[in-house]
């Protein structure tokens, strides 16, 4: 016979947890934004907000179990008998239909609801269902058309050889502090190592090479992580 998780009791739906997200790319609205609107949220509602749990540079689609705030909240739910999973708005909770789904189902099974501070979460019947499912779409929308936008930004940025996150090896910004150009040093360096490797030598040979007759361009030793990096680029 196949057992089926046990529903946790009906939490008090006047007590709470929050549940605050911020990602890297969406800044629009930090921790302490989120936590004033669920304050004003317990204030207005006459709820008791007991915790507040923070995914602090997590992006929207990543699924709960990669979520410690979230599956910490979703275990408070349970502990402190509270019958509220509250977070500002929908997207925060998730950027993806199908994660929220999910999130929303062990919700329910902590005996709980999600609502949101602006109040897109309260609608119940075939009008709740319709209106949750189209926040849901719009903010997984919105998450594509943000890494859109970013990969093309970055794509253009390449193009004109403009740094793109950290300065790679064999390069240096030049004087316009925007884009890149050959560092001399660095540049004989890389030529040494792919040198090395062409005589079959191996990484930790390499490494060890390098360690012995060179002085490191960056840090205070060549490690291995770092030398196997450099020849992939």
């Amino acid at each position: 016979m196949v057992r089926t998780k046990r529903r946790a009791p009906a939490g008090n739906p006047s007590l709470a947890i929050g549940y605050l997200r911020v990602s890297t790319a969406e800044q629009r609205l930090g921790p302490k934004g989120q936590a004033k609107e669920l304050e004003r949220w317990a204030a207005r509602e006459g709820v008791t907000l007991l915790a507040v749990f923070v995914d602090q540079g997590l992006s929207g689609a990543r699924p709960l179990s990669e979520r410690p705030a979230l599956l910490a909240a979703l275990a408070a739910l349970t502990e402190r008998g509270a019958g509220v999973l509250v977070a500002s708005k929908r997207d925060r909770m998730a950027r993806d239909v199908v994660i929220m789904r999910g999130i929303e189902a062990e919700t329910e099974k902590s005996g709980a609801t999600v609502r949101t501070a602006d109040g897109t979460s309260d609608a119940s019947g075939s009008a709740g269902t319709i209106s949750k499912g189209l926040f849901d779409l719009l903010g997984q929308w919105e998450r594509e058309v943000i890494r859109e936008r970013t990969t093309a930004a970055l794509a253009v940025k390449k193009a004109r050889n403009e740094r793109v996150g950290t300065v790679p090896f064999g390069s240096r910004l030049a004087a316009d502090g925007v884009t890149l150009e050959p560092d001399p040093a660095e540049q004989a360096t890389l030529a040494t190592m792919r040198a090395l490797r062409a005589q079959g030598l191996s990484l930790r040979a390499v490494v060890d090479e390098l360690n012995a007759t060179l002085t490191p361009c960056r840090g205070s030793r060549w490690h291995l992580t770092s030398v196997a990096r450099v020849l992939r680029s």
